[in-house]
């Protein structure tokens, strides 16, 4: 742990893009966090989810001791109890009775010890990983193309690009960083690389891109395929690269020309203009440079598999790999999905990018010493739950995710787990969706308190480094799994104390027996000191034994993991969503992350700067498709699927593909029991990979018609009403708790009193209007704001943010208080709107305003004016849309 005021230098436990952080350590216990300028991953730069996180770091919410059904034990307890637990489980009903559930959350060392103690000493392969959920099928498409998991290009491929394809990837959004450095990439090299945007949705990343081409959901693998014929057609094919370093092109071509013969039928099965798609075939085909940056949007598809190797086909039939601004990029979700996949923490995986042939199953035995070695792929994610639902699986680990939120049919999900022997769970958080379910909880460190190493998209080893103690009794994950292992009689293969130990071993592993024949290779590291390991620089794999300097880029002049070292083609034909649309489900759902929010909100939920932008979960939807609907702007609507339902705020957007529905992935009960979408995302998988189709469920919107609606302020966080609709929100200086019931209040002054408690030392100043069911109420200590309950008969209700904004008055004057019962700010008083910079707070209203009365008319402008934009850039496409409204 660094001293106060001592910067450390340390990553990102974010999106899988791996920025380099500055910490600080003030002597008041503050944390100032600055973009490492350093880092090869950011350069400086920091999201607006990096920019808070010194905002995120209270202790209020962390489970801190071990507990037992709910009891506060010791950590010797709590460890007996899990092995006890395991132990019986195996002894009774065998190795594929127990599991693990892991998370791209974990650092490396933690995966690296929970993999080797289920696949080397448990003699199981049931340990998967939330990284199922995103980058499964990228992997799959790897193997298939490459022979190995391996990600072939880097993030200055990125700069050095003429065209970058973005394809179901919303990368404005979800890796601002990345989507930044394109950005300013175009600034100096006069518009290049050019944006290609290929997303049902139109999205922000759209924003600058000189083509979208929002296809049909679901018919990605025509568009690739098209484009293969294409090429081939064009004589664009790089004959050398096919002759030298491919294989199979031939079936792939051959199936490729019967989904996609020509542009027409390519146009009839996308439902993009003709004229589109010869346009962006023309411009893929003659661009030497090209980067198809792919993400959730192929990953997460009952094909998706098929939909990467598509992309992956026509990069390998043009030589397009390999080298400076071109190759197809995966870009992952997590800081540690590619750690997970380096170690084995996927179910089909072994080892260090090693699977279950018999060699390697042999391999690994000796290294590891393991007493019962895993000789098959254990289950992935969605059918490891099903498992535990049928019974099958008796003791169940979950380290560091939140599977009854995350998993499609989330609400089996959870019955799963209520119907489960033992659920152990490790994390930081006291009360998450499947916290509340387990029967044994171990308190895990979390971003700056744990130290290790993370693998960003581009291959990159990053440290994530300690700043802050060690809260409560809370321990890192390696240590729990290792005080387990020692507990069940694998103390030799478990003699760790420390992550730069596990490391150590880990490195030894990808470089044993290896000779070039496994792409995954840090052997370099393997005799590491521990002070090396302390001061470890972001490097990139391959860095074998010997070797100082990693691999920016691989396979551009071939050398691909396979027997004879080509890769393949691979043959992918009609390809179409597990489910369609019917006259009972006619809309598609598709779900995905926003701007400011990442997973289910445990970290970013803590901060107001991040709950401004989008404070609710909503469903976005066309307006021909909400009039049908029967929903309007800003109304509740009920989200229906054949597997569950969800209630959520309604946004109408005219650029919403008609037919197709969007709504966030974040929400979990602890801020919004309803409003979980994947209560309502099929379960379907893709048969190779097992990765959900996320991406498309059919669905139908209805109103949601309650009896009432209301929202709450208050100072201090409360158990909000057990009404039917509720959202709890973070603001700057009170808890905001959007209400909607089926049954209204008798007496609101009285059902006010008992959500909020009274006192002789309270002023209640109230105004109720029983015939048409309104009530204004609010609660002042000392003339300050304490709290305050608006209650209507419909969802028009005063506007949140200016009176969030009260509770930073030290005492309320006459004015302020007559404009609090009467719902509208009075002279004087300002609502900045909703918040549209999270960097700098700035707020809608104040952004118009100035656009208006000061004639800004470029985002730059507004930045030297307001310093809107002038962070990480995420709003700016916001900010050109508010200068073009006027």
């Amino acid at each position: 742990m660094s001293g106060a005021g001592e910067a450390v230098r340390t990553t990102c436990p974010y999106c899988g893009v791996g920025c380099g952080i500055n910490v600080a350590v003030d002597p008041d216990g503050g944390v100032r966090v600055a973009g490492d300028k350093q880092h090869p991953a950011n350069y400086g730069r920091l999201c607006s989810k990096g920019a808070a996180l010194g905002e995120t770091l209270s202790l209020d919410d962390r489970l801190l001791y071990p507990e037992i059904a709910g009891r506060r034990v010791s950590w010797d307890e709590a460890l007996d109890a899990v092995a006890t637990g395991f132990r019986q489980a195996l002894a009774e009903h065998g190795p594929d009775a127990v599991a693990f559930y892991v998370s791209g959350q974990l650092l490396t060392e933690d995966y690296y010890v929970a993999n080797k103690l289920m696949k080397g000493c448990l003699g199981g392969a049931n340990i998967d990983t939330n990284s199922r959920l995103c980058m499964s099928s990228s992997v799959v498409g790897h193997k298939r193309a490459f022979g190995m998991d391996t990600v072939p290009g880097c993030y200055e491929d990125l700069e050095e690009a003429d065209v970058i394809v973005l394809v179901g990837s919303n990368l404005a959004w979800c890796h601002p960083v990345l989507y930044q450095r394109i950005l300013a990439a175009r600034e100096r090299r006069a518009g290049k690389p050019k944006l290609v945007v290929i997303d049902p949705r139109r999205t922000t990343t759209c924003d600058v891109a000189e083509t979208h081409l929002p296809l049909k959901p679901g018919s990605d693998t025509v568009l690739f395929d098209g484009l293969l014929v294409h090429l081939y057609q064009q004589d664009r094919l790089d004959s050398e690269f096919l002759e030298n370093h491919v294989a199979e092109f031939w079936p792939a071509y051959r199936a490729a020309k019967e989904v996609a013969p020509n542009v027409p039928t390519v146009a009839a099965k996308t439902g993009l203009p003709e004229s589109d798609i010869a346009e962006f075939y023309g411009l893929w085909s003659r661009t030497r440079k090209v980067v198809t940056v792919y993400s959730q949007g192929v990953n997460q598809s009952a094909h998706g598999s098929d939909k990467v190797n598509a992309i992956i086909n026509c990069h390998l039939a043009t030589g397009r790999i390999g080298q400076p601004g071109m190759g197809p990029f995966s870009v992952t979700g997590q800081p540690n999905a590619m750690g997970g996949r380096e170690v084995g923490g996927l179910a089909n995986q072994l080892a260090a990018h090693m699977d279950f042939a018999p060699e390697d199953v042999e391999r690994v035995r000796r290294f590891w010493r393991a007493p019962a070695i895993a000789t098959r792929p254990g289950l992935k994610a969605v059918e490891l739950f099903q498992a535990v639902a049928d019974g099958k699986i008796k003791a169940l680990w979950i380290m560091g995710t939140n599977p009854v939120v995350s998993l499609p049919d989330a609400d089996a999900a959870r019955t799963a787990l209520q119907r489960c022997p033992l659920v152990v769970v490790s994390d930081a958080v006291a009360d998450t969706d499947t916290v509340r379910l387990a029967h044994v909880k171990l308190p895990a460190l979390t971003w700056g308190e744990k130290d290790g190493t993370v693998t960003n998209s581009e291959r990159r080893i990053s440290r994530q480094r300690t700043f802050l103690p060690q809260p409560g009794e809370a321990k890192p994950d390696w240590w729990a799994v290792t005080q387990v292992a020692r507990r069940l009689g694998f103390a030799d293969q478990f003699p760790f104390e420390s992550p730069a130990a596990i490391f150590r071993e880990h490195a030894a592993l990808s470089g044993f027996e290896n000779e070039g024949r496994r792409d995954f290779d840090i052997s370099a590291f393997a005799e590491l000191v521990d002070a090396g390991y302390d001061t470890l620089q972001p490097v990139q794999w391959p860095l074998p034994r010997g070797a100082t300097v990693g691999e920016t880029r691989l396979f551009g002049m071939g050398g691909f993991f396979t027997a004879d070292g080509k890769a393949r083609c691979i043959a992918v034909g009609e390809r179409a969503p597990a489910y369609a649309v019917d006259d009972s489900f006619p809309l598609v759902l598709n779900s995905g992350r926003i701007r400011d929010q990442w997973h289910t909100m445990t970290r970013t939920g803590k901060t107001a700067r991040l709950t401004g932008h989008i404070p609710e979960p909503y469903v976005e939807i066309h307006p021909v498709d909400a009039l049908a609907s029967g929903v309007s702007e800003n109304m509740l609507a009920r989200v229906h699927s054949r597997w569950g339902e969800m209630i959520v705020r309604v946004r109408t957007n005219p650029e919403q593909q008609p037919g197709n529905v969007f709504v966030p992935m974040h929400w979990g009960s602890p801020l919004a029991p309803r409003g979980r979408v994947n209560a309502v995302v099929n379960p379907v998988v893709d048969p190779l990979s097992g990765q959900p189709e996320s991406k498309h469920t059919p669905v139908r919107v209805q109103a949601y018609r309650p009896r009432w609606h209301g929202f709450l302020l208050s100072r201090v966080a409360i158990e909000p009403p057990a009404v039917e609709y509720r959202v709890s929100v973070r603001e700057q200086a009170c808890w905001r708790y959007e209400l909607a019931g089926e049954t209204a209040a008798d007496d609101w002054p009285a059902w006010a009193r008992s959500v909020l408690g009274d006192d002789s030392a309270w002023e209640w100043l109230e105004f109720a209007d029983v015939g048409t069911g309104r009530y204004r109420g609010a609660v002042l200590v000392d003339g300050r704001l304490q709290a305050c309950l608006f209650v209507a008969p419909t969802h028009e209700l005063p506007l949140r943010n200016w009176l969030a904004g009260l509770f930073a008055v030290q005492e309320l004057g006459t004015a302020e208080r007559a404009s609090l019962l009467a719902g509208r700010p009075g002279g004087g008083q300002r609502d900045c709107g909703r918040i549209v910079c999270a960097c700098f707070g700035v707020g809608l209203n104040t952004l118009t305003t100035a656009i208006r009365e000061r004639g800004l008319t470029t985002p730059e402008a507004i930045g030297a004016t307001l310093k809107a934009g002038t962070n990480c850039g995420s709003c700016v496409p916001e900010l050109r849309q508010l200068i073009a409204q006027g």
